[in-house]
């Protein structure tokens, strides 16, 4: 409502003087101010701040009246009167300054454009010079209490003698009169002037103020009483005054009166301030509600405040200001709501933790709308206060200051019209404060800029990361954009406008939160958000001749404004429309009769009250005819409540809503449901509703079409009502939401009158009313409300110290040390937990079940579920008393409706204490059951979470039994972070340290770069395809298969843990090879870090074997997406254009067979160079396979040397089966190729002329190659059953990588002696198939099975030899066995630094793709590091 900001002011008094002020008082429009000190009057100016005139009294006059006390206004600002201690009453004339009128004038430089266009304009931005003159005293003859202005032309003064006396203003002594307290009877109500009559004998009035609108006074008497004393008649005289009195008080300190609401709040000694009504039947007083502090939020100061010494009520009535004897202030809302204190947080505290004193304030009045706080701080205070200047010598006179406070304020306190808007608006004195828009509706800055979500990951790499990093211009916009709903958009009011009209009265935005208009002293102006321009009256004099007295609001581009015209002295109603200049002759005007006091739009009506107590509905309607669009306004009706309202001035909103309760209605006319159905009135804080009347007959004739059906007498739905939403939009998914009406109700916090439905259009019981009025409490004060989103925004006071910038050489602090910088915070609350919460306690889970499956597509709705469990668990589990109706069973039934009840209980119950599980468990069922019902719904996660509950719940076998459960799914489901987490847990379960799991969740436990020790120790065969992954596309893991070493089992006392888990992994793995899902068995083994060498050597004559190589052929093409190969349609040679014979690829393969085995042997045997330089060169030896030039590369790299050159970037390889440019899917995915390699292709095309077949087989070529990432990973694999001997798998592999070099040299293996016979039988038998298959259903393979065919014929050729099985136990390798002999330039099986198991280490190809891991490749090994968890598995 309202909010401090920034650092309070000090104003300085020009004048030196011994005096301190102790007293201030506005005028009735708070532009000028009173400030008196013992013997001095001094009048100042609002803005600027500064002193107008200061008057002296004469010691001789001082010593005659005694000391000023206090002062008050005459309502039209033309006197002063200053009550002085010897029961004197001073009355001052103020008087314009005549010829030099103003005290203090704008200086504009020369050639400005403002300049003086209208007499009267230049006097709004001058301080104007007064005069202020004495006249004849009046002597009460005993000292004054407290005085106050009531009436037009009469002072109302109490003295301690008992006396009321009343004055005129002009001081004519025969008009006064005095009434004895003694003579006015008290009772506790006017109706039977029942209980005892107050003995008023030696009393008198200690304060008084008089309320407009109960036309009375509210006193507290000396004795602390509490009363409200009324004329009978419209005179007062001492027969026709009557007071009542509040029973059971006697701590009365002081009072001020609301007009708007009819509230009194009178200040207690005991610190809390009572804020009474009058209630209306008996006209007794009532208590309201209470104004304290709570011990909750303010533990320290809650009951040491002091008595209460001065309450303020904003101008707009919206707010009360409250100050203790201890010092500090207050601030709350009209019903009670709590928005600031000073005696807590950063304004009590240092930024050190000491404890700063509290400001002690003798006297204080809000400014011109409630922007500033004017504060005197009492005497000792003042000293403290003083500013930083260096003490001045004792001799010299002090001066005196007054310290100024800044408020921002909602636009709701004086525009109500803008509570159907979902935006925040708040205004300050120059500025106006808005919620920005929806983030996902702003526009990014860059359209190929990454998520801000994946910022993260492409900055942290590598500087191979350069493609993926994004520019800063993105990164700001995307962290602007995630921020946007925290910041205000604050736009600052057009100083040209401000100069002239300050203050700002009015401020209203439009739906789409895109346009505002402001009004202040005289005339409105406008702002766009998309253009960002203010838009003011181009004619100085249209402003200056309007006012805008009812408020401002939009209706689609017009701005509608109620005003008073001064020229023609006429009440207007005019619309501006957004687009044209700000300019009367583009307005659409109505003439009205009555002031108007409120306006509000809903739909294409607008609604008015006036002063006559009259509201009036006026239609709207956008005309085309002339050059601009025009609105033509239309009254439609007048519904008078004069008998209803006792005083305009009452009535706090007006507004229009489709809101209704169902009796009225009759069936007939459903079309009108979504008409404005009836009017809203907060009357006082009681919120009072007119029906349309249906009852009557339903007139539907032609003529009768326009007449509006009257309305039903009025009822009241709630009182102490502060704020009432409702929106004019329909949603039919959210029915319950849209055509609630929201109610802020101080500190009872909001209610919500909801709308209850009978479910699938069943008829309605007849008992169920068809609203309910719900309360619920928020912890924000409420300023808008998002209907759909099930939303409250508001905003909050933030400080922050700024105390150390303060160095104490100095001997007094200064403002920026004694109080924090005060800041506005956005503030959002969810609200839906409590509405179903509610609806639940009241056995309505039906309409709650309707409600929530609404709302359940929203973000936060899970969190909602969860508040809600939790809200009513705490409540419950914690209740000293047993809960007859226990709530929690009703919540957890009602949440297992939705599919997030499982997820819902567990984290609820994980950020609960444990204590409190039982109880929960017991409502919602047993968490094992819990847990099996997860792993049904293959919710893995959810199940990980219960079963630490489980753990903590129950003994360790049956956490045991689930975890295995959940673990065994897990890595059926390849969830592999899951599986690390339940290895560790598992692993805790065992050695009984769930505290200090282990770091890693391998089976052996090595370091965390155990993964990378591997490769280091070992040399792996990579193809040139795997070194040319561009880095930043393709990233490999982290974990590869471990290095077994020498065990260290027996050390460790989790032996047995570690084996259970390992037999878990070991059947796994078992299970995968068995459905040949090589795939899923590589992503197994990278992401575990499982010994899969170890492995497969172990499981070589068992599991490991291929039973069926054409089943296992079909099952690799379908999990690696491995397209089968197909034959070309044109099979011929086709010469080139020169005459010379040249072959592509396609056309080689499908030569003869000899030719073909004659090419191979060459192929394999030749060394680059040779095969380089074959007499028989082809245009696709020309691509670059071996770099540019092949004199380079030396025998060496072929063999695998540590070499790094530059043919290792190129993705073709130089064997001619796999001279493939990418694949067909390359050419669409992001991971296929470095640019360079593109360009380089590229080059080659342009001086090549292809003919239509050449293309054709290079197309094909394509079209057998899988994706890139699964080459990789097959190669990988290959990889690895060459390192364990499982020959029949790379066989099958070689097939489908189409590797004439893997067959060959797996053949050539089979005659070791090493070699079981079984499996060459089952190679010769499976190629066999593999060649009957292919003639059959796929002929694609037969021009690879011909190149093999002497590798079969040496098969079925060679004679079966007896191998010794143990020569292929893992670490058993021959170092004199010609497979495992290193190759020259790789390191030796000895020189390794790990005790890595070698079965077959041999080179796959000779081409010179070799990369050994201590020197060949180090940029991937960072790469890996770099970039873990890029793919699920991608191994290279």
């Amino acid at each position: 409502m309202y909010f401090l900001t920034g650092w309070p002011r000090r104003l300085l008094c020009p004048l030196k003087s011994e005096e301190e002020p102790f007293h201030i008082q506005p005028n009735s429009q708070r532009f000028y101010f009173a400030v008196l000190s013992e013997t001095q009057l001094s009048i100042w100016f609002s803005r600027p701040s500064v002193l107008i005139v200061s008057y002296v009294e004469s010691v001789k006059a001082a010593a005659q009246f005694g000391f000023y006390q206090q002062a008050e206004w005459k309502p039209d600002d033309s006197m002063i009167a200053v009550a002085a201690a010897n029961g004197y009453i001073l009355m001052f004339d103020v008087v314009g300054g005549g010829e030099d009128k103003y005290l203090y004038e704008p200086v504009y430089p020369k050639g400005s454009p403002r300049v003086k266009v209208t007499p009267g304009y230049k006097e709004e931005q001058c301080a104007p010079a007064l005069s202020l003159e004495m006249k004849r005293p009046i002597d009460l003859e005993a000292p004054i209490t407290r005085y106050y202005s009531s009436l037009q032309e009469d002072l109302l003064v109490s003295t301690a003698d008992g006396y009321l006396h009343i004055l005129h203003w002009d001081g004519v002594s025969n008009g006064r009169k005095a009434i004895s307290l003694c003579t006015v009877p008290f009772s506790l109500d006017l109706q039977s002037a029942r209980g005892p009559s107050l003995d008023l004998e030696g009393l008198y009035v200690r304060d008084m103020e008089y309320c407009v609108t109960l036309d009375g006074f509210a006193v507290v008497l000396d004795d602390g009483r509490l009363g409200f004393i009324s004329p009978v008649a419209s005179r007062f005289t001492a027969e026709q005054l009557q007071g009542v009195w509040a029973a059971d008080v006697t701590d009365g300190t002081c009072v001020a009166v609301n007009n708007k609401y009819r509230l009194m709040a009178f200040g207690c000694a005991s610190g809390s301030v009572l804020v009474y009504m009058i209630d209306t039947t008996t006209g007794s007083m009532q208590l309201s509600h209470k104004l304290e502090l709570t011990p909750k939020h303010f533990p320290d100061v809650w009951n040491k405040t002091g008595a209460v010494t001065l309450i303020r009520w904003s101008p707009d009535y919206s707010v009360a200001m409250v100050t203790w004897e201890c010092g500090g202030l207050s601030l709350w809302s009209v019903f009670g709501a709590h928005l600031i204190c000073t005696l807590g947080e950063d304004f009590a505290y240092r930024s050190d933790g000491t404890k700063k004193d509290p400001i002690k304030i003798s006297s204080m009045c809000w400014g011109a709308e409630g922007y500033h706080l004017w504060v005197i701080t009492s005497k000792e205070e003042a000293e403290l206060v003083e500013n930083m200047e260096e003490a001045p010598p004792p001799t010299q006179t002090k001066q005196a200051g007054i310290l100024q406070f800044h408020f921002i304020k909602s636009a709701l306190t004086v525009n109500p019209c803008t509570s159907n808007q979902e935006q925040v608006l708040l205004h300050g004195e120059d500025r106006l404060y808005l919620t920005c828009g929806d983030p996902t509706q702003v526009p990014s800055s860059s359209s190929d800029g990454p998520h801000p979500h994946n910022l993260a990951h492409g900055l942290e790499g590598s500087p191979l990361h350069h493609r993926s990093a994004p520019s800063p211009n993105s990164i700001s916009q995307g962290l602007s954009t995630l921020l946007g709903h925290k910041h205000w958009h604050v736009v600052q009011i057009h100083c040209t406008y401000l100069e002239s009209n300050w203050p700002i009265r009015f401020a209203a935005i439009d739906t789409a939160g895109q346009c505002i208009a402001v009004a202040g002293r005289r005339g409105f102006a406008h702002y766009s958000m998309s253009s960002r321009k203010w838009k003011l009256f181009g004619n100085i004099t249209q402003e200056q001749n309007m006012t805008v007295t009812g408020g401002l609001a939009w209706w689609k581009d017009f701005v509608v404004v109620a005003c008073y015209n001064f020229i023609d002295q006429q009440e207007e109603l005019r619309l501006y429309l957004r687009s044209s200049n700000l300019d009367n002759a583009f307005a659409s005007v109505a003439k009205l009769h009555s002031d108007t006091l409120l306006l509000n739009v809903f739909r294409d009506l607008i609604v008015l009250f006036r002063a006559d107590c009259s509201i009036c509905l006026y239609s709207i309607e956008r005309r085309h005819d002339g050059p601009n669009p025009s609105a033509c306004v239309e009254l439609l009706q007048e519904v008078s409540m004069s008998r209803y309202i006792p005083h305009p001035a009452l009535v706090v909103s007006v507004t229009l809503t489709s809101v209704r309760t169902e009796t009225g209605i009759a069936l007939k006319a459903p079309q009108q449901a979504c008409m404005a159905e009836s009017i809203m009135l907060n009357l006082a804080g009681q919120l009072i509703m007119l029906q349309r009347d249906r009852s009557g007959p339903q007139v539907r004739e032609k003529e009768d079409q326009k007449k509006l059906l009257p309305f039903c007498p009025p009822v009241v739905l709630a009182q102490c009502v502060e704020n009432v939403w409702t929106t004019c939009r329909s949603n039919k998914k959210k029915r319950h939401l849209l055509e609630a009406l929201w109610l802020s109700c101080g500190e009872a916090g909001m209610k919500v009158w909801l709308p209850l439905f009978p479910r699938d259009h069943r008829k309605p019981h007849s008992f169920l009313s068809r609203r309910i009025m719900l309360p619920f409490h928020i912890n924000i004060y409420p300023l808008a409300v998002l209907f759909e989103d099930a939303l409250v925004l508001g905003a909050s006071n933030e400080t922050v110290l700024y105390d150390g910038l303060y160095y104490s050489n100095k001997g007094r602090e200064p403002l920026e040390v004694m109080f924090p910088y005060c800041t506005v915070e956005r503030t959002s609350q969810i609200y839906l937990h409590h509405i179903l919460r509610q609806l639940l306690v009241r056995n309505l889970g039906e309409q709650a079940l309707l409600l929530a499956q609404s709302c359940a597509g929203l973000p936060y709705f899970p969190h909602v579920m969860e508040l809600m469990v939790h809200v009513v668990l705490e409540e419950e589990a914690t209740s000293r008393e047993p809960i007859p109706d226990p709530l929690l069973p009703t919540v957890a039934k009602f949440i297992t409706e939705f599919p997030l009840f499982l997820q819902t209980i567990v984290h609820c119950a994980r950020k609960t204490e444990y204590a409190l599980w039982n109880y929960l468990f017991a409502a919602v069922g047993n968490p094992k059951d819990l847990f099996e019902e997860c792993l049904m719904a293959q919710d893995l996660d959810t199940a990980a979470s219960y079963l630490i509950i489980l753990q903590n719940m129950e003994v360790p076998a049956v956490s045991r039994q689930h975890a295995t459960l959940l673990f065994n799914t897990a890595l059926e489901q390849g969830k592999w972070d899951l599986c690390r987490h339940m290895i560790r847990f598992l692993k805790a379960i065992g050695s009984g340290e769930m505290e200090t799991p282990p770091p890693t969740p391998t089976t052996q436990e090595p370091s965390s770069t155990g993964g990378f020790e591997f490769f280091r120790n070992r040399s792996i065969s990579l193809s040139q395809s795997a070194d040319s992954i561009p880095a930043g596309k393709f990233n490999l893991q982290k974990t590869f298969s471990m290095p077994s070493g020498p065990s260290t089992k027996g050390k460790d006392s989790d032996c047995a843990e570690n084996m259970y888990i390992d037999m878990m992994l070991w059947r796994h793995a078992r299970h995968l090879l068995e459905q040949v899902r090589l795939k899923d068995l590589g992503c197994f083994s990278a992401q575990l870090g499982f010994e899969l060498i170890g492995w497969l050597c172990r499981e070589r004559t068992r599991v490991a074997r291929v039973d069926d190589f054409v089943m296992a052929l079909k099952c690799l093409h379908k999990d690696f997406l491995w397209p089968f190969p197909v034959i070309p349609a044109c099979s011929i040679s086709s010469p080139f254009k020169n005459g010379h014979r040249k072959t592509v690829l396609s056309q080689r393969l499908l030569k003869s067979q000899s030719a073909d085995s004659l090419l191979n042997s060459d192929m394999d045997t030749a060394p680059p160079q040779a095969s380089a330089r074959n007499s028989n060169h082809t245009w696709l030896d020309g691509l670059g396979a071996l770099g540019p030039e092949p004199k380079e590369m030396n025998t060496t790299s072929s063999h695998g040397g540590p070499q790094t050159q530059e043919a290792f970037l190129s993705p073709l390889t130089n064997k001619t089966e796999e001279c493939s440019i990418g694949s067909a899917t390359d050419l669409t995915e992001t991971s296929s190729m470095v640019d360079g390699d593109w360009t380089m292709v590229d080059e080659n095309f342009s001086t090549l002329s292809l003919t239509q077949s050449e293309l054709e087989h290079i197309s094909m070529e394509l079209a057998n190659k899988g994706p890139h990432k699964s080459q990789v990973q097959l190669r990988y694999l290959l990889h690895v059953f060459m390192e364990a001997g499982c020959l029949e798998w790379c066989v099958v592999i070689g097939l489908i990588l189409r590797e004439v070099t893997v067959i060959k040299q797996v053949v050539n293996f089979l005659d070791s002696p090493e070699v079981p016979p079984e499996t060459v039988k089952s190679i010769r038998s499976g190629l066999l198939g593999v060649d009957a298959w292919a003639s059959t259903d796929c002929l694609g393979y037969k021009p690879f099975l011909n190149l093999i065919r002497p590798q079969l014929q040496k098969l079925i050729e060679t004679a079966v030899e007896q191998v010794q099985p143990e020569a292929f136990q893992p670490g058993a390798s021959n170092p004199n066995s010609k497979l495992t002999e290193p190759q020259p330039g790789c390191p030796r099986a000895e020189d390794s630094r790990g005790p890595a198991p070698l079965g077959l280490a041999l080179p796959l190809e000779p081409s010179g793709g070799l990369v050994t891991e201590d020197g060949g490749a180090p940029e991937e090994q960072e790469e890996q590091a770099a970039d873990e968890g890029a793919y699920d598995c991608t191994l290279s």
